[in-house]
């Protein structure tokens, strides 16, 4: 008993000591780096081949995060449909099924109308006016509306303008297309399609070579990119440029997940995302030339509508613009009025 009163007082002195050491060193947690940034792994998904612009700005914006985060935010991408498809892309996002993932504004438009407004024909004239619509208030009202049903905007990408490629005929107007069978991209241009006298067809991207080689469809519209990747040089001969559609693609987030994250992380994303958004805009234009080029060497037929043309090509599509209108309400019109202003 005598040798246990006197191991008691030793024990709490040596527990004292320890304590007075371990006050004394710095506090540190097993969740966050030396940089201040708690450790987080983000998944990202997208669909686009791997060797498009957007992919490579995607690509880029992952490896920067991470690296300017000294590894603490990790952004792990599931590239080209690894992940998810395209189709389930976006519920996947709202759901927190995925963190942040990369899909077309044509889809985003089944739950924001408004995002239709990329597929109205001939809404924007040039690059730059896209870039400052996306850039000011019309990007802004498109933003709040994503974030209302649940999906933070990160970044709006630029895919470039849409065209024509078909087998039958040079489309040097809109009384071309009648009789043609042309694959279609979504809601809004189908009704282009239909008010040009030809019939829209849906078929999955990857669908559209064989569609094309076996005469399903007369003919396919999507962005020179897209053709250069698919090869459509070997199945299509004649390629129109006439700049209908400038499609978008966007970088969300689910709202919940941002809202959780550390505000200097919020931070580095948010800038990252800006920097990357920059870069993919000004190599839109670069590209759309490029592959516009490549498509020709390898021997397809190009025809240029020239500008003074277009303002009839614009009148034929209204049905498409009278689409979009009732189905985007308020928020469309409003869009509509910011475009014409500039």
């Amino acid at each position: 008993m005598k040798n246990l009163t006197k191991i008691v007082p030793l024990m709490l002195i040596c527990i004292l000591i320890l304590a007075a050491c371990s006050s004394s060193k710095p506090k540190t947690s097993s969740s966050s780096n030396g940089n201040g940034y708690e450790k987080t792994t983000i998944r990202l998904a997208y669909n686009l081949p791997q060797d498009h612009h957007i992919s490579k700005g995607i690509e880029q914006f992952a490896k920067e995060v991470t690296e300017k985060s000294g590894g603490a935010v990790k952004v792990q991408v599931y590239p080209a449909g690894q992940l998810l498809s395209d189709k389930d892309m976006n519920q996947s996002i709202l759901t927190g099924g995925v963190e942040m993932g990369v899909n077309s504004s044509t889809l985003w438009a089944s739950t924001v109308p408004a995002m239709g407004i990329f597929d109205v024909p001939y809404i924007f004239k040039d690059y730059g006016t896209a870039g400052e619509a996306l850039s000011g208030e019309f990007g802004d009202k498109l933003r709040k509306a994503m974030e209302d049903k649940g999906a933070k905007v990160l970044m709006f990408a630029d895919y470039g303008y849409a065209q024509f490629a078909n087998n039958k005929r040079p489309l040097k107007s809109p009384s071309d297309f009648k009789g043609l069978k042309i694959r279609s991209i979504g809601d809004i241009p189908s009704e282009m399609i239909k008010a040009y006298g030809a019939s829209p067809v849906f078929m999955g991207a990857g669908e559209v070579y064989m569609g094309l080689q076996r005469n399903t469809v007369d003919g396919a519209t999507s962005g020179t990119t897209a053709m250069v990747q698919r090869k459509y040089d070997e199945v299509t001969k004649y390629l129109t440029i006439n700049n209908y559609a400038y499609l978008e693609f966007i970088l969300a987030v689910n709202k919940e997940y941002w809202g959780n994250l550390p505000e200097k992380t919020q931070q580095l994303i948010s800038e990252t995302a800006a920097e990357t958004e920059k870069w993919i805009r000004s190599q839109a234009e670069k590209e759309d030339e490029s592959t516009a080029k490549e498509l020709e060497e390898k021997g397809m037929e190009v025809y240029v509508v020239p500008k003074e043309d277009l303002p009839k090509w614009k009148e034929a599509a209204k049905p498409a613009w009278d689409s979009f209108s009732k189905n985007a309400g308020k928020l469309g019109e409003e869009l509509l009025d910011l475009v014409d202003k500039n």
